[in-house]
């Protein structure tokens, strides 16, 4: 058969590969090590936010360099060895803070999302995981006016793509989440966004459909990819091989380390690590959407496993340890913001999000074989991005024109 393929990766990126290649009549088999939607997939704030569109490395981030560098806030944590180590990174992601590189990002990113939510409309219910999804939006929170007028930007640039937004007085905050402590001179609400209650659980359900349909999920780490005629031969663990014709790899963080040790190809990606921890509320206080403090540099989302408070970025090796640094500074201004209990966690998640230079995924085939395609970049926006990338991508393996434009996505913008 033709049209064999094997998924490398089960996050919301390779399981959404799986069902929308599948679909398309590809015998598809999935594969990872873990179990789909537990490693970084798991661990997110659960957004399905159009306002996405706007990545760290924006024109307004030279405004911020000289705080963020100085290496003490909850936005940004950063491990000085790593960014020596990782300089042409460095330089690369902030040159693509110029005007034209963010128009170019922000224009590809909100395709993706866009499509990426209709396929969520449509698979959520066919996956029986409808119950998870909110579609009150969300909060961008602000401390004080000066910090909402430098905001402008974004709002700017979210009215730019007609994303619903409303401003909100400290009045209609505390209307709307009565919970949240008085401190906030203005909050935006997005609108045009929903979210979910437990981002892994919604992975794991889009994979039990793919199953449902015929789909087959081996676990095991690849630890070797080659050619045999005209083959892809796939090692998995010590005794597991497959043969498949086509190979994604959708392998998020570790995509990196994977294309060079297999195929010695040299990836330009980077890891914006993240913590979460859950938490008890006090007493009858709830959330009833997603809140992101921009003073504090925390999202509190509310999930089945209670509120979750994700953190801001911090640049680092993929398996260095973690760091208590970023965590505490973000529970402090969580709790100044909302009557937060005690932690449900012995010890917090830590996951990272794979980033690319211009903060956009790779998406299509190799630049050297038309048989070996890539999904993996998507920074911290997997959840909103995930399934258009599968459209995107199918699309492309039909040789059939996509709704959307793919040139921005391209792997040979890297070399790859």
């Amino acid at each position: 058969m033709t049209k064999t393929v094997a998924v490398l990766g089960a996050g919301m990126v390779g399981v959404s590969c799986a069902l929308e290649l599948q679909r398309r009549g590809w015998d598809v088999a999935l594969l990872d090590k873990s179990a789909p939607g537990h490693e970084t997939s798991y661990g997110n704030a659960g957004v399905l936010a159009r306002s996405s569109l706007m990545p760290m490395n924006n024109p307004g981030l030279w405004a911020s360099l000289p705080r963020l560098v100085r290496n003490t806030s909850a936005q940004l944590r950063y491990d000085p060895a790593f960014l020596l180590r990782n300089g042409r990174w460095m330089a690369r992601f902030l040159y693509s803070a110029r005007q034209t590189c963010f128009e170019e990002t922000t224009a590809a990113l909100d395709s993706l999302i866009r499509l990426s939510a209709d396929l969520h409309r449509q698979w959520l219910p066919e996956a029986g995981a409808q119950a998870h999804l909110r579609t009150n939006g969300w909060f961008f929170l602000y401390r004080s006016a000066q910090a909402f007028e430098r905001s402008q930007l974004t709002r700017d640039t979210l009215d730019k793509f007609g994303v619903a937004t409303q401003v909100l007085q400290p009045v209609d905050i505390q209307a709307l989440e009565p919970s949240l402590k008085p401190i906030f001179a203005k909050a935006l609400w997005i609108k045009d966004a929903a979210s979910v209650d437990n981002p892994g659980a919604v992975v794991t359900a889009y994979a039990e459909l793919f199953v449902s349909r015929g789909g087959r999920i081996l676990r095991g780490q690849v630890t070797k990819l080659a050619r045999l005629n005209e083959d892809w031969q796939l090692s998995i663990g010590q005794e597991q091989a497959l043969r498949a014709k086509n190979v994604v790899v959708a392998l998020g963080p570790w995509s990196r380390e994977f294309l060079r040790d297999s195929l010695g190809l040299s990836v330009p990606m980077a890891y914006e690590r993240g913590y979460h921890r859950h938490f008890n509320a006090q007493g009858s206080a709830k959330l009833e959407r997603p809140v992101y403090d921009t003073g504090g540099g925390y999202v509190l989302t509310p999930m089945e496993m209670g509120l979750r408070m994700s953190t801001g970025v911090e640049l680092a090796d993929l398996n260095a340890p973690k760091s208590d640094a970023q965590l505490e500074l973000a529970e402090k201004a969580a709790r100044e913001a909302f009557p937060l209990a005690d932690s449900r966690d012995a010890e917090p998640w830590l996951g990272s999000r794979p980033t690319l230079p211009d903060s956009r995924p790779v998406i299509g085939a190799s630049k050297s074989d038309r048989s070996l395609w890539f999904a993996f970049g998507h920074q911290h926006i997997g959840l909103s991005t995930g399934p258009g990338t599968a459209m995107l991508l199918a699309d492309m393996m039909a040789d059939k024109k996509s709704s959307i434009d793919a040139a921005p996505f391209a792997p040979s913008r890297w070399g790859l």
